[in-house]
């Protein structure tokens, strides 16, 4: 008797070459529907949103084919078991169009109960695996060599965050060609430097004192002295590029072109409108146009 084929496994979910990075809480589902008007591929719930995806679910809700991650889910705060039944929830309701990011956070922010990171992403991942949800609908937030190597084995990509081009070569080069790379490239769409700048510094300030993006940043072209005090203005204006729509999309094409198969922009101040330079950026990339 032949044995029946094995069922192909289950494709990642088409993120489109540039996508929107937000804090889960500053996310509407009319913002999610504007956002895919204008032909981003993505858009991903920043921060730790709950392990009931809730608020991936009322963003697939308010939109037909725009696929909708999480940039992360943290592993000490949402429950591996939990998140996969609610990934299962979202996949019945929606197919293909959810894709779990998940990642170790900072020391900083969890504390004692940050022991291990590695050994814990691993057993979260074997969770995850027992029930159910495919290596394929999920990527890992991963800077190091150790963990990059792990979501190329363990899942369709890695997630950065806080990182530039040259991360992104870094990475490629251990993930190898066919290992998803997705980072968050931060955007001020603002002309004048003083108060780009600015508004770059307020933003970066918090993300300087935390050890792993020191850490990373400091190992693929940053000094300490260069990140210190505020930061230079040439290591601001290489984390937050800033400028006109053109010069933005530039920076998107710098990542591209450094090895990322897709770009999630996050754009600062987060407190303005992203709508006005996302169509902006959207027209620079012809986006719609390439949909």
């Amino acid at each position: 008797m032949t044995a029946a084929p094995a069922a192909p496994a289950p494709a990642a979910p088409a993120l489109g070459r540039v996508g929107f990075w937000r804090g889960g809480g500053l996310l509407t589902p009319e913002l999610a529907a504007a956002v895919e008007r204008l032909g981003y591929g993505t858009i991903w719930i920043g921060g730790s949103p709950e392990a009931d995806l809730e608020i991936a679910e009322q963003l697939l809700d308010a939109t037909e084919h725009v696929t909708i991650a999480t940039g992360i889910v943290n592993i000490w705060k949402s429950p591996a078991a939990e998140v996969a039944a609610s990934f299962h929830r979202l996949e019945q309701a929606h197919p293909g169009r959810f894709l779990l990011g998940v990642g170790i956070g900072h020391r900083e922010a969890i504390g004692d109960t940050y022991q291990k990171p590695y050994a814990a992403l691993v057993e979260y991942l074997d969770t995850l695996d027992a029930e159910g949800v495919p290596a394929e609908r999920r990527v890992i937030a991963a800077l190091g060599p150790r963990t990059l190597a792990l979501a190329a084995e363990r899942a369709a990509g890695t997630h950065p965050y806080m990182t530039t081009p040259t991360h992104t070569r870094f990475a490629r080069d251990i993930v190898g060609p066919d290992t998803l790379i997705a980072p968050e490239q931060r955007l001020v769409p603002n002309t004048d430097p003083v108060a780009a700048r600015a508004s770059a510094r307020a933003f970066l300030d918090r993300y300087l004192a935390l050890s792993n993006y020191r850490r990373t940043l400091e190992s693929h072209g940053f000094t300490a002295a260069e990140l210190d005090d505020g930061a230079t203005d040439a290591a601001v204006d290489a984390l937050a590029p800033h400028g006109t729509p053109a010069e933005l999309a530039a920076a998107v094409r710098g990542q591209l072109d450094a090895g990322a198969d897709h770009v999630c922009v996050q754009l600062l101040p987060a407190s303005e409108d992203p709508l006005p330079a996302l169509e902006a950026l959207a027209g620079e990339l012809g986006l719609r146009a390439s949909r």
